[in-house]
Order: C-alpha cells, then sequence, then structure tokens
C-alpha cells in the first residue's frame, strides 16, 4: 500500500490530474452494494445510548454532590458530550433524517442546548472544510490561527502563532485542553455573522445552556469545586474532541491557491484512515474511516466499514494513494509534521525573522 509523505508540504502535482468519472465509477459501486441506505435502527439504538450516558453523567454529578470525586464525574461527562457532538456530526450530514428540517431542529437541540456548541456556525464550518480539505486559503479547519499547518503559514506568521509554532508539536496536546472553551467561544463570535440563520433561536438556545450549565455548577457545588468541575470538564472535552480530529487531516497534504484535483483525489490524498477495532470505532465514532467520510458524507456510519474495502480496492485499481495507520502512528505523523512546519521559527541567526 503506497503511503503518502510523512510531513508532505503541498498536494502531489501527479495526482492533479485526475479524471471526474473515476468517482462516478466508484459511487456506482458503493450504491450496488446498498451502502448509501439509512440506518435508522442503529441510529435510533446509538441515540438512545449516548442519551442515558448523558442523563447518567448528570445524575452522577447531582448525586455525588459537594464532594472532589465530582472531577471524576466531569471527566465521564466530557466523555458523553463529545459521544453526543458525534451524533450531532452525523445529525447534520443527514446520515439520520432525510430532510432538512428534522436535521436542523436536532442538531440545535443536541447541539446549542444540549451541550453549548453552535449548529449554524458548526455546519457552515464544515460544510467549507469538506468541499476544500487541507486547503490552506478555503478549509477553516487549516487557517493559521494559534497552530501553524505549513511552513508557509510559519514563514508568513506574527505574533502568538509565530511563538507557539517553533514548539508546537510539544504544545498540541496543552493547547487542546483549550480547544473545548474556543468552541463555545466560536459559535458565540458567529451569532454576530448574518449569513448565520436563525440567530435569535440559536443565540437564545445556545446561552440558555450556558446559564443552566453554570446555575446546576453552582446550585449543586460551592464555588471551589465548581470551577475545578468547570476546568476539568471543558478541559478533557476538548482534549478528546481534538485527538478525534486530529488523526484525520493533520499531516496530510495541502492545498493552495488554485490546486483543485478531482473530487475523488481531493479527498483521499488528503485524509488518513485509522486502522483499530471496535474500540476505537466507538472512541473515534467512526470517523476513523476518513476517506470513506469525506467521499461519501450521508453514508451512515456503520456501512463505513464496509465501504473501505470497495474504496481501497477501488483506490489500488486506479493508482490512488490510499494512506491508512495506526492509532498511535497517527498522533506521531500529525505532530512530526506540526514539528517539521516550525522548522523555519526555530532557524537562528538573521534568517530568523525573515518573512
Amino acid at each position: 500500500m503506497t503511503t503518502p509523505a510523512l510531513v508532505p508540504e503541498s498536494f502531489p502535482r501527479s495526482a492533479r490530474p485526475g479524471a471526474d468519472g473515476d468517482y462516478a465509477r466508484l459511487l456506482r459501486r458503493i450504491s450496488d452494494a446498498g451502502l448509501m441506505t439509512r440506518r435508522p435502527l442503529y441510529y435510533a439504538v446509538r441515540l438512545s445510548l449516548v442519551g442515558i450516558a448523558f442523563t447518567v453523567g448528570w445524575a452522577a454529578f447531582v448525586l455525588v454532590g459537594d464532594s472532589w470525586w465530582t472531577l471524576i464525574v466531569a471527566t465521564f461527562m466530557a466523555v458523553t458530550c463529545a459521544q453526543v457532538a458525534l451524533v450531532m456530526h452525523d445529525v447534520a450530514h443527514r446520515q439520520v433524517f432525510r430532510l432538512r428540517r428534522p436535521t436542523e431542529v436536532m442538531g440545535r437541540v443536541v447541539g446549542n442546548a444540549g451541550i453549548g456548541l453552535a449548529y449554524g456556525w458548526w455546519q457552515d464550518k464544515h460544510t467549507r472544510h469538506h468541499a476544500n480539505p487541507n486547503h490552506e486559503e478555503l478549509d477553516p479547519d487549516v487557517a493559521p490561527d494559534i497552530l501553524l499547518w505549513s511552513q508557509r503559514q510559519a514563514r508568513a506568521s506574527r505574533g502568538l502563532p509565530r511563538l507557539i509554532g517553533r514548539a508546537q508539536a510539544f504544545l498540541f496536546f496543552p493547547l487542546l485542553m483549550l480547544l473545548g472553551l474556543n468552541l463555545h467561544l466560536s459559535g458565540v463570535r458567529a451569532l454576530r455573522n448574518k449569513s448565520v440563520k436563525h440567530r435569535g433561536l440559536e443565540g437564545a438556545l445556545l446561552f440558555g445552556h450556558f446559564a443552566a450549565y453554570l446555575a446546576a455548577l453552582f446550585a449543586v457545588l460551592p464555588a471551589d469545586k465548581a470551577f475545578a468541575f468547570l476546568a476539568v470538564h471543558q478541559a478533557m472535552f476538548g482534549l478528546y474532541m481534538g485527538c478525534i480530529f486530529a488523526p484525520n487531516h493533520k499531516g496530510m497534504p495541502t492545498l493552495t491557491g488554485d490546486d483543485r484535483p478531482d473530487y475523488l483525489r481531493r479527498q483521499v490524498l488528503t485524509s488518513r484512515n485509522v486502522r483499530g477495532g471496535v474500540l476505537t470505532d466507538l472512541a473515534l465514532g467512526g470517523l476513523n474511516y476518513q476517506i470513506e467520510h469525506h467521499l461519501f458524507p450521508s453514508m451512515p456510519t456503520p456501512n463505513l466499514p464496509h465501504a473501505q474495502v470497495i474504496v481501497r480496492d477501488y483506490c489500488a485499481e486506479i493508482d490512488v494513494p490510499y494512506h491508512e495507520t495506526g492509532l498511535i502512528s497517527s498522533y506521531r505523523e500529525a505532530l512530526s509534521h506540526l514539528h517539521h512546519v516550525g522548522a523555519p521559527l526555530r532557524t537562528t541567526g538573521p534568517q530568523q525573522n525573515a518573512g
């Protein structure tokens, strides 16, 4: 199996002259195998189990009460909230409901009201990511916000990203502990954007969640334990979410400017699959089949492993590299890439401040 370079800087030129018909042929094979068919029973069970776990977490929070054992509950609730976010992801991709209205209703109830993540903001951001994965100008997930994703970004960086970029591989996991708060704040900031639909409803549900969440913490716990619970819950939530998404694209080839390979190559060559068993599938919510998910975003999660067999064989048939690795190796590749990206910022002497 051919794999891309560990720390590629740009999209392989040999991959650019692709034929759009390649994807059409693959789609026919996938459709003929019945893998685009919805799985209502699966989602009924999954939604029920995640909902029960979420409810159990809050019940345990109340029952444990004024005790430092509540920090164990905070960690458990971080995991359940991340699982809720994964369900929201599947709902937003219309893997659960065919129609837009029930999709949006559940997305806002689960996202905004349930865990404080703005559905409208996330959907817009994630749609742009799927259309142009790893494109430095078009994919918001590789925008040079705090972390830098290419040496081009590193050389042009200023301020905090430039400072952090020198050691970003070592700071990556600690910084993920701030991801949860950043996700909440990003949803709030997006309410100023007129392109977000139903901003009033989005804002009401979002701030309603924040008010209920904080009220519950300070009603059940004294101030010191409430702040500790808040810190642990949000830090573990951010860390877990980051660990779910980091293996998917980080360290894979990036695109810039007018780089526009055909759809199949754009999705396959910028994505990484993660091998593993049932526990990996559960922990990563099926996103370890990232290549198949990007090729067929509305495919139900339980169908992705079956699609993988077809997609992997087809990529070999048309000579398109298909990258798959273990979970630990995926993090190693991502961290190696981040370290490589920061190399220009670690250069000593007169070149250090060169743009």
